[in-house]
C-alpha cells in the first residue's frame, strides 16, 4: 500500500512496547455519557501508568498524531464516521492499526465505539488499550 508522508517525509506508528512508555490521546464526552463511570476510571489508569494523557480536539489531529508517533494510542467513544475518515487512512498508510474497543474490526457507522492503536501499547490481557467498554487490568 500507499506510505503516509508529513512535509516530504514519511512518517511511522512509534515502536513504544509498554503502556508506561505511551503518550495517550483521548477525546472526551459531550453527548452521550452512558459510559461515563468506566470512561473515568480508563482515564484514572491512564493517567497513573503511561507517560500522559493528551487531548487536542479533533479525532482525525489525533489519530494522524498517533501515525506520526506523537502519541502511541488513541481512544475515544460515540464518534461520527467524518470524525475520523482522514484520519484512519493517514493512519493506515503509517502502519497502524484500528479496531473497536474489544479489538474487533473497526466498523464503521454513524454512531457507536470507536478506538485506535499503533497496536505496539499493551495493557490488559489482549494487545489493545483498555477502553470506556473495558475494565482496566
Amino acid at each position: 500500500g500507499s506510505k503516509a508522508f508529513l512535509n516530504g517525509r514519511e512518517i511511522r506508528v512509534s515502536n513504544a512496547a509498554t503502556t508506561s512508555d505511551a503518550l495517550i490521546a483521548t477525546g472526551f464526552p459531550y453527548y452521550d455519557f452512558s459510559k461515563l463511570g468506566k470512561y473515568m476510571e480508563t482515564m484514572d489508569y491512564f493517567m497513573r501508568n503511561s507517560h500522559g494523557l493528551r487531548r487536542l480536539g479533533s479525532a482525525a489531529a489525533d489519530l494522524a498524531y498517533v501515525a506520526s508517533g506523537r502519541f502511541e494510542a488513541f481512544y475515544e467513544h460515540a464518534l461520527h464516521a467524518w470524525d475520523v475518515a482522514a484520519g484512519i487512512i493517514i493512519l493506515k498508510q503509517a502502519g497502524g492499526k484500528i479496531s473497536d474497543f474489544s479489538g474487533g474490526e473497526f466498523v464503521r457507522s454513524c454512531h457507536g465505539s470507536r478506538f485506535s492503536t499503533s497496536g505496539q501499547v499493551t495493557a490488559g490481557p489482549a494487545p489493545r488499550v483498555p477502553s470506556p467498554c473495558t475494565r482496566p487490568h
